[in-house]
């Protein structure tokens, strides 16, 4: 850009939306034609889903600012306020910093309340995972985030062609895979003898030099009020395999302390037997965590994207992912205790599969930030189905 390095202020709301664009942010921070901002939000700040902020200023990000907009309860009312309070908090953000391009990630509440502040403000947004399938309001959020979007940054050939026939002009989609499969590509992902240790949390001590399960079951903002039964089943089924396990606490999405609940009454009545749960790992650990685990099971995204890239076996519970791409390292089984544990017992047994680059080769961060870098970035949008 001429004069200047082009601004672009990342919006980071999660300990997951960090982990998926973190390869973006250092390439941003390297690129002679760029400058970095960041905004740190949302359960990010909050200590009880982990406090990512303390990880990403200790990765040499210093926030540009921070935002407070979480109301309490996780339920659908202060899911909704929560996003109008982003969409305040933002704008005044964006005021201050005066971004020249404002990135988001994926599907979340905050994301659609980035694009929303953002676009209204006349400053074009890139949006990262555009053009997926899933369940559950991240589907809805999703395609609205892409309306509000001027540069798509899909993961797959699949979801770039859903851009397209959502009437995306095809200039501004760029298929350049998923940033989070970088970070799996260049780092060591060997197991450290003190990674169960190291993470704190509360619970059964694990064993690195034995075999471990890892649970990440996310409430499903759709099915609210359901949370509680839908964990009882996927603890069940995880206490019938017997193995020790590392369990992360769910996100903040409505419906969180349903999942919550069911948690901790388990551990006041059973105690922790081979359980260990933790708030939060960097997205370092938390890549060598699902590379060397036996089985991931839950309703996390990580094991399909991540997943897929690494060839954990992974048992998708539910229908938060429902339809999303997988690799072949993906079964699935609904809320019930008995087809969890078949479907883990199958996986246990099968072992590791064979790497897919389904998402990503390990390049996205470079890919985008020199898009971002030299791209013509137009605000006003057009409806496009073809020739006219």
């Amino acid at each position: 850009m001429p004069g200047r390095p082009r601004k672009i202020c990342v919006v980071v709301n999660s300990r997951a939306n960090y982990g998926r664009i973190k390869s973006v942010m250092r390439a941003i921070q390297e690129h002679p034609g760029l400058e970095l901002q960041t905004i740190v939000g949302a359960s990010a700040l909050l200590y009880r889903f982990g406090h990512a902020v303390d990880v990403i200023r200790a990765d040499g990000f210093e926030p540009s600012a921070t935002v407070y907009s979480i109301v309490e309860g996780e339920n659908p009312t202060t899911m909704a306020k929560s996003t109008g309070m982003a969409i305040m908090d933002l704008s005044t953000q964006f005021e201050n910093l005066r971004p020249d391009v404002v990135l988001t990630v994926a599907d979340r509440f905050e994301t659609i309340a980035t694009a929303i502040a953002a676009s209204y403000m006349n400053i074009p947004v890139a949006h990262t995972q555009g053009g997926e399938v899933t369940g559950s309001i991240d589907e809805s959020v999703r395609h609205a985030v892409t309306k509000l979007a001027h540069v798509h940054f899909p993961a797959t050939a699949l979801a770039k062609d859903y851009l397209l026939r959502m009437g995306e002009e095809a200039d501004r989609v760029h298929m350049t895979g998923c940033p989070a499969i970088d970070l799996l590509a260049h780092a060591d992902l060997s197991l450290p003898g003190d990674l169960f240790e190291s993470n704190k949390g509360v619970g059964a001590t694990l064993d690195p030099g034995k075999p471990y399960l890892v649970v990440l079951q996310h409430p499903v903002t759709t099915e609210f009020g359901q949370g509680f039964a839908q964990i009882q089943e996927t603890l069940a089924a995880v206490l019938a395999l017997d193995m020790q396990t590392a369990w992360l606490w769910p996100n903040v999405d409505a419906g969180s302390d349903d999942v919550s609940k069911g948690l901790r009454i388990h551990r006041e009545k059973a105690g922790d037997g081979k359980l260990h749960f933790y708030r939060n790992f960097s997205p370092e650990d938390y890549a060598r965590l699902i590379a060397n685990a036996a089985c991931l099971i839950g309703n996390s995204s990580s094991g399909l994207r991540e997943g897929a890239f690494l060839g954990t076996p992974t048992v998708n519970v539910g229908t938060r992912q429902d339809r999303r791409e997988h690799g072949a390292n993906v079964v699935h089984a609904g809320y019930d205790r008995a087809e969890i544990e078949a479907q883990g017992r199958a996986q246990i047994a099968h072992g590791r599969y064979e790497r897919s680059a389904l998402f990503g080769d390990g390049g996205a961060g470079r890919r985008i930030a020199d898009i971002l870098a030299h791209a013509s970035i137009r605000v006003q949008k057009r409806l496009t189905y073809g020739p006219e």
